[in-house]
């Protein structure tokens, strides 16, 4: 870590570097504002939950009553950060097969914001954590998903075509507004200021996949069945997201104030008690109900007598946690056959050479229904030339 950056202009020259290494050209993002962002009112001043409830909100890292929570902020940022750019990466290749001149402009503009809120994540490390944020910094832009070395899993998986795309900004990027959401009412009151901007800009990842799945139906060139087993896939992904079962660091981390329950002011507000012990349990019922929400607002689409497409259970094809390896059905009852008939119902449950061998043909075709841009997009110049 020769580059380690002592100022925040070092970090720019490192990031730039990133971008070149990674093969994203700064052209691509138009007119785009590579900025820091805070919405210090939506923050507010007073510790919201936790032990230390009541008390003014900690503005810096000093104020911080102990090294362990310090730690702990510093992780969540880390991780956060790091989700950031691993999504470039795992994403810049698509530019060049887009479906439509729209798909190219919304897969910049998502990458361009991923860049940003890498850039909020970092800036926070630099600024408030000294020589330890300056280190975390810096790795942000050393591990790489294409080396399968960031932290999360599901930030290193290939996303190999437009498909995987949609269901990736439908699903995984869902549960980023989950995790900025808890994160909105943090202690730490510069990463509570960093949330707000950052869920504005989240909302048109989440529409951009919704959009596109929605197109790809009534375009009706992808079979439902194949279409189902990529929502099997990445669903699955996005339930691991929200972490272990009985999670000791985020029971430690409501104690402590740093990072709070979904929707924690309207808890709060109405009275309901907290269970430390199930917090990581209780943030993936509430994502879970939102995209079965979803998805039954994409049934809509699709023609009449069509089978319904539906969201996998919690317990299904699960990596981390309680539930980890254990042979439950998409439906979340627990399979009973031997390992060969489990392994045979996986292998028809999630996506297969041939699945992917098929949609290579598929996309010479109008596999996804158009969508014009609109004046304002063209002019932003983002996508452009990609």
């Amino acid at each position: 870590m020769d580059n380690l950056p002592n100022t925040w202009e070092d970090w720019i020259a490192n990031f730039n570097e990133w971008q070149d290494r990674v093969g994203f050209d700064r052209e691509w993002m138009g007119d785009f504002d590579l900025s820091i962002q805070f919405d210090w009112d939506r923050a507010g001043d007073v510790i919201e939950f936790g032990d230390y409830a009541g008390r003014p909100k900690w503005e810096r890292s000093l104020q911080v009553p102990h090294q362990s929570m310090r730690d702990a902020l510093v992780s969540m940022i880390t991780v956060q950060g790091d989700t950031e750019f691993a999504s470039v990466e795992q994403q810049r290749h698509l530019l060049a097969s887009a479906p439509t001149d729209y798909d190219r402009y919304a897969a910049a503009r998502i990458m361009a914001e991923e860049q940003r809120h890498g850039w909020q994540m970092a800036y926070l490390l630099m600024t408030y954590f000294g020589q330890q944020g300056r280190r975390e910094a810096q790795k942000l832009l050393e591990r790489n998903a294409q080396d399968g070395d960031r932290l999360l899993g599901a930030f290193n998986q290939p996303m190999t075509h437009w498909l995987d795309f949609f269901c990736y900004t439908m699903f995984v990027d869902r549960d980023g507004k989950f995790q900025l959401g808890m994160l909105s009412t943090s202690a730490f009151k510069p990463l509570a200021a960093s949330m707000g901007p950052m869920l504005k800009e989240e909302s048109f990842h989440l529409g951009t996949g919704s959009n596109g799945l929605r197109r790809v139906i009534k375009a009706g060139v992808i079979p439902l069945d194949l279409l189902q087993r990529y929502f099997n896939k990445w669903v699955s992904t996005a339930h691991d997201l929200f972490g272990v079962d009985a999670s000791s660091s985020a029971h430690w981390s409501y104690v402590w104030g740093v990072k709070g329950r979904w929707d924690e002011r309207k808890k709060l507000e109405a009275g309901i008690d907290v269970d430390k012990e199930t917090l990581n349990e209780e943030a993936r019922g509430h994502y879970h109900d939102e995209i079965v929400t979803e998805v039954r607002k994409l049934n809509g689409y699709l023609p009449e007598g069509s089978p319904q497409l539906i969201v996998p259970h919690e317990n299904f094809n699960r990596a981390i946690g309680a539930f980890k390896r254990q042979k439950y059905t998409i439906e979340g009852t627990l399979f009973e056959g031997s390992d060969e008939e489990w392994d045979a119902y996986l292998q028809a449950s999630l996506p297969s050479d041939e699945d992917e061998a098929l949609l290579k043909e598929l996309f010479k075709q109008e596999w996804v229904a158009n969508k014009p841009m609109s004046a304002r997009q063209i002019a932003s110049g983002i996508g452009a030339n990609a």
